[in-house]
C-alpha cells in the first residue's frame, strides 16, 4: 500500500469521527436549548370569594391536624398575604374632623398612622360619621340648607350594598345620620356607599348605580356635584374586600351525640332558651348581650336544615354547633371563653360529646390552641384599624 493510500484511509477515518463528534456537540447544544428552566415557585391565587358559615359536608373547613376545630371562612394561617395596611387608616380620633373639614377635599385618603385599635369612644363614633376607608363618599353642598325630604329618593335607593346619608348644619357641626324623619336642616350632606361585605366587593355597576342616585339629586337641592373616580373607587372596593376574605374567622364548637344517638328538637329547644338563647328567624338560635342586644354567639344546626319552630317540634338533630363570628364579636377571647362553657354545659346537660370538624373529642390543651387562635384573629383584625364588633367590622362582615 503507497503512502498516498495510507494517507487517504487514515483522512478519511478522521473525517468520519469529526463528523460524528460534531453530530454530538450540536445534539447536545440543541437539547441544552430546548430544556426547561428550573420552574419558580407558583401560589395560586387566593380565593376573594367569602364563605358563609354552613354546615354542610362541603363546607370549606381545613383541619389543622391537632385536635383543633379549623376557622370556617375565608382566613388561611399559612397564608402569606400580607394585608395592605393602607386600605384602612384608623378612624378619626375625638378631635379630628373629615377631611371636608379642612383644605383636603373629603374624598382624599387620610394618612396611616401605626396606631392601635380605636377606643372605644372612636369606635362608638364609627356609626355615627361618615367612613372614608370602607365608603365610597360624596359630598354636596346646597346652596341653602334643606331637609330630609330633599333626598327621600337617595334614601330608599337599593342598590345592592348598604348606603348611608349624613348631614350636618355647618362645618362646626357633628355630623348626623339622616332617615326619613330626620328633623332639621342640613348645610352640608354626603352620601356614602359601602365598599365591601361578605357578599364581594362593590362592582363597578353598583358604584355607577350610587353616582347616578346622587347626581340627579344634586339639582334638585340645588347642590355641587362632583363624582368620584369610578375606576379607582372600584380598586379601593377590590382592596378592601380581599383584606376582610383575608381576616373572615369564624370558629365552631361541635356537640354530638354518640354513635347513632339523636337529640328532640323540643329537648333542644328546651335547653338552649334556658341558657338565653332565643330562636331567630335565620334557622338558628342566637345568645344576644343583655344590654346592647347585639349576638355574641350562635347555635345552628349540625345538620343543613335551618332550626324553625315546626322542625324542632316534630324533628330531631344529632348534635349542633356553637358559632363565634370573630369579627362581629366585641372581645372576642373573653367571649370564647363564655362559649366553650356553654358548650361544654349543653354536652352534659344533652348527653352528647364535645368534638372539633372531624369528630374527635376537645381537650383543654385544644381549648387553649383555639383560643389562641381567636386571639390572633381578633389582633389581625385590629392591626389594620378594625376593631371587632365596632360599627366598621360589623358593616365589613354583614351578609
Amino acid at each position: 500500500m503507497s503512502t498516498l493510500q495510507l494517507g487517504l484511509i487514515v483522512a478519511g477515518v478522521l473525517l468520519v469521527i469529526g463528523v460524528i463528534v460534531y453530530n454530538q456537540w450540536q445534539e447536545r447544544r440543541l437539547k441544552r436549548r430546548a430544556a426547561p428552566a428550573a420552574p419558580a415557585e407558583v401560589r395560586a391565587p387566593r380565593a376573594a370569594e367569602r364563605v358563609e358559615p354552613t354546615l354542610a359536608a362541603s363546607a370549606v373547613a381545613q383541619d389543622a391536624g391537632d385536635g383543633v376545630p379549623a376557622f370556617r371562612g375565608g382566613a388561611d394561617t399559612t397564608s402569606e398575604f400580607e394585608p395592605p395596611v393602607d386600605v384602612i387608616a384608623a378612624p378619626p380620633g375625638d378631635g379630628e374632623a373629615l377631611a371636608s373639614d379642612s383644605d383636603a377635599s373629603i374624598d382624599t385618603p387620610p394618612v396611616v398612622h401605626a396606631s392601635l385599635a380605636p377606643s372605644r369612644v372612636q369606635a362608638a363614633r364609627q356609626a355615627s360619621m361618615p367612613d372614608h376607608e370602607i365608603e365610597c363618599l360624596i359630598p354636596l353642598q346646597p346652596a341653602a340648607p334643606v331637609a330630609a325630604t330633599a333626598i327621600a329618593g337617595g334614601l330608599n335607593a337599593r342598590i345592592g350594598k348598604a348606603v348611608r346619608w349624613f348631614g350636618r348644619a355647618d362645618a362646626r357641626s357633628d355630623w348626623q345620620r339622616i332617615t326619613a324623619n330626620t328633623p332639621g336642616s342640613f348645610g352640608e350632606i354626603v352620601a356614602c356607599l359601602l365598599l365591601a361585605d361578605r357578599n364581594g366587593a362593590a362592582s363597578r355597576a353598583q358604584i355607577d348605580t350610587f353616582i347616578r342616585v346622587v347626581g340627579d339629586i344634586a339639582p334638585t337641592l340645588p347642590a355641587a356635584f362632583t363624582p368620584p373616580d369610578v375606576a379607582q373607587e372600584v380598586a379601593r372596593a377590590e382592596s378592601l374586600d380581599r383584606l376582610c376574605a383575608e381576616l373572615d374567622v369564624q370558629i365552631g364548637l361541635t356537640v354530638q351525640k354518640p354513635e347513632s344517638g339523636s337529640i328532640a328538637g323540643t329537648r333542644l329547644r328546651g335547653v338552649a332558651e334556658a341558657a338565653g338563647f332565643r330562636l331567630a328567624p335565620g334557622g338558628r338560635f342566637e345568645l344576644a348581650h343583655e344590654e346592647t342586644g347585639a349576638v355574641v354567639y350562635t347555635l345552628q344546626n349540625l345538620r343543613p336544615d335551618p332550626f324553625t319552630a315546626e322542625s324542632l317540634r316534630l324533628t330531631a338533630t344529632n348534635g349542633v354547633v356553637f358559632l363565634l363570628d370573630v369579627a362581629r364579636t366585641a372581645d372576642p377571647v373573653r367571649t370564647f371563653d363564655q362559649m366553650k362553657m356553654a358548650a361544654k354545659r349543653m354536652a352534659k346537660t344533652l348527653g352528647g360529646e364535645l368534638v372539633d370538624d372531624n369528630h374527635r373529642p376537645l381537650d383543654d390543651a385544644a381549648f387553649a390552641l383555639i383560643r389562641e387562635q381567636v386571639d390572633g384573629a381578633a389582633e389581625a383584625l385590629r392591626a389594620v384599624h378594625i376593631e371587632p364588633g365596632s360599627a366598621r367590622a360589623l358593616a365589613l362582615f354583614s351578609a
